[in-house]
């Protein structure tokens, strides 16, 4: 009945245009030739979609697609969310078309962040996937999800005990000093073989810190770099995670939220571990999030 892995994730954005040339002429994401009116379908991989973005003023995450297996996967998920006291509702027919999926169901997570887990999202092997702009490699997704994400929160444990029901696994990985005496504590929690899907930790853009997107070598990190630098604010210039090992940047995308392209990150360590500081760069600039 667990997650399986990030599926897709939704967002409310106040310009597509912009989000287009983002998206395709910066970051090298796709846009499938079935995207019209006020939607954009962004692709990563053969999936027909891993991005949705809709017209509207929010310029945030509005959905959180979590998959699980099957259709029998499906139905003990419900049941152990029933068991739980944890308030669902059955996604409609025409939900299901809309978001490409066999069916689905939404709720809350106990931060108000909208998620909509479902099975079966359909797979365009028809349409190969073409990136927007040249590319060494290719994003990575497979057993990891599209990326990860690190989303708002209210109360880390209450995350993790929610999360964990969902059958993800976690917990902190970064305990930092601040200047002013104070620390906080960074959380992650992961599905598939991915170090982490979720984290939560550092403060959010309405309900989002940062989506990341994987590549499959160091080239693509820093050929995004050259191309984002001079367009787009760089919040945290390049360096390399302690907690996975991702030799990443992130910048600031037209929604306000930042986007961070990484190479190199370790698969899920299923023991835990924590640190004090990233490996080396990394610094914060620019009014990062």
């Amino acid at each position: 009945m667990s997650i399986t892995e990030l599926g897709y994730v939704r967002f409310g954005v106040s310009d597509l245009e912009a989000w287009q040339t983002f998206a395709e002429e910066f970051i090298g994401l796709e846009v499938h030739p079935e995207s019209e009116g006020d939607r954009l379908y962004l692709r990563l991989d053969d999936w027909h979609h891993r991005i949705i973005l809709d017209k509207n003023p929010a310029n945030d995450l509005i959905g959180i697609g979590l998959r699980v297996a099957g259709a029998q996967e499906f139905r003990d998920l419900k049941q152990t969310l029933k068991e739980h006291g944890v308030r669902f509702e059955e996604g409609s027919t025409e939900l299901a078309h809309d978001r490409k999926v066999l069916e689905l169901i939404t709720l809350e997570d106990p931060a108000g962040n909208p998620l909509e887990i479902f099975h079966g999202p359909r797979i365009d092997t028809h349409l190969p996937f073409y990136p927007g702009r040249r590319m060494f490699g290719r994003f990575l997704t497979a057993e990891g999800g599209l990326g990860h994400m690190i989303i708002k929160h209210d109360n880390l444990n209450e995350m993790w005990e929610f999360y964990t029901l969902l059958g993800m696994r976690g917990g902190i990985e970064y305990q930092i000093s601040l200047p002013n005496g104070q620390a906080f504590e960074a959380m992650f929690m992961d599905c598939g073989e991915r170090d982490h899907a979720l984290a939560f930790g550092l403060p959010a853009h309405g309900r989002i810190n940062h989506i990341m997107f994987e590549v499959d070598n160091f080239d693509d990190v820093m050929f995004t770099y050259a191309k984002v630098k001079d367009k787009y604010p760089i919040t945290i210039t390049p360096g390399k995670h302690a907690n996975d090992q991702m030799f990443s940047f992130y910048c600031k995308s037209p929604s306000g939220f930042d986007v961070e392209i990484g190479y190199g990150g370790e698969g899920a360590k299923y023991q835990s571990q924590y640190h004090v500081s990233d490996t080396y760069g990394h610094e914060f600039v620019g009014g990062a999030s």
